[in-house]
């Protein structure tokens, strides 16, 4: 199956691609009282045609708005952790809640088009998890963060030696028995879909993207300038944790070039430095420091 779809516009799942399946969406809320209400709404206008049994899950993260209250009004299971927690803590604790053996994570910030979820599901029948590839429709991501975007989803793409369309979309569906063994690894913040991505991709579990829609968020965004040195730790522990090996032994092997090319003029030069015993040393530690991190994302991440 293509990585991606040809189009944007959300397909209709028919009654027999659902047949036997079941749905849990969990939507994360933080002071989103001017959405969550519409975000419910239109979940259940998509997955209530569908005829399968399903549940939508709200977790209010400590919010300070009327966010929880709204979201109780609407008649769907809810949970509040009692102070802010972070976005991957939410949705940790919707999935442990989730009844079914499908889940669907989306934002309460109508930036995501619930009236994919029926296809998204039906296309995952076959996959492990199905993630919502926002594509073109990045460019309501404002400017300044794109640059981080670009490199996060290369680098990650190198690590996982293989495309990854959109890293941390918000808007997915996998089952619920092939994620549940990764939670104690996916960290309580906004880097939770990205670590989820990876996980997956690096366990050679099956993932497929498809096209949707990104819309304008309603509310502020969460996003603080402190984020950007979040960002900068999840490298290293993309790095350390999921494929250590793709960084450190090219890192090492252009050291020992250096130590190599440095120790051919030292030799012309009848004086061995301390330059090039470095370079060497560095090349080895650099190389045992990977090994060892090899060998600890291999224990945490087998199945």
């Amino acid at each position: 199956m293509k990585d991606r779809q040809d189009e944007t516009a959300a397909p209709q799942a028919s009654a027999d691609e659902l047949e036997g399946m079941s749905l849990s969406i969990v939507i994360p809320a933080y002071n989103e009282e001017g959405a969550v209400r519409h975000t419910i709404e239109e979940v259940r206008a998509a997955m209530e045609p569908c005829g399968i049994p399903y549940e939508i899950i709200v977790i209010d993260d400590g919010s300070e708005d009327r966010t929880l209250e709204i979201a109780r009004e609407t008649g769907v299971r809810v949970d509040s952790n009692q102070v802010n927690t972070g976005y991957g803590a939410a949705l940790k604790r919707g999935i442990r809640h989730a009844r079914h053996d499908y889940v669907a994570i989306i934002d309460a910030d109508g930036t995501y088009p619930p009236r994919y979820l029926p296809q998204m599901l039906a296309l995952c029948r076959d996959q492990d998890m199905v993630v919502g590839d926002r594509g073109a429709a990045m460019r309501n991501v404002p400017l300044v963060r794109r640059p981080a975007k670009w490199f996060l989803n290369s680098f990650a793409s190198f690590l996982a030696e293989r495309k990854l369309n959109d890293l941390n979309s918000g808007l997915r569906v996998f089952r619920k028995s092939e994620l549940v063994p990764f939670l104690p690894l996916l960290p309580q913040k906004f880097s939770f879909t990205t670590t989820i991505t990876l996980c997956m991709s690096c366990n050679g579990k099956r993932m497929i993207y498809t096209p949707i829609e990104y819309g304008k968020r309603v509310g502020k965004s969460k996003i603080r300038p402190v984020d950007f040195i979040n960002f900068l730790i999840l490298i290293l522990r993309m790095t350390v944790l999921f494929n250590p090996l793709r960084v450190f032994i090219p890192l090492g092997l252009a050291l020992m070039a250096v130590g190599m090319i440095k120790f051919v003029y030292d030799i012309w030069m009848d004086n061995l430095s301390e330059t090039t015993i470095f370079a060497f040393l560095s090349a080895l530690i650099i190389w045992s420091l990977g090994l060892i991190a090899d060998m600890i994302s291999r224990l945490h991440l087998r199945p």
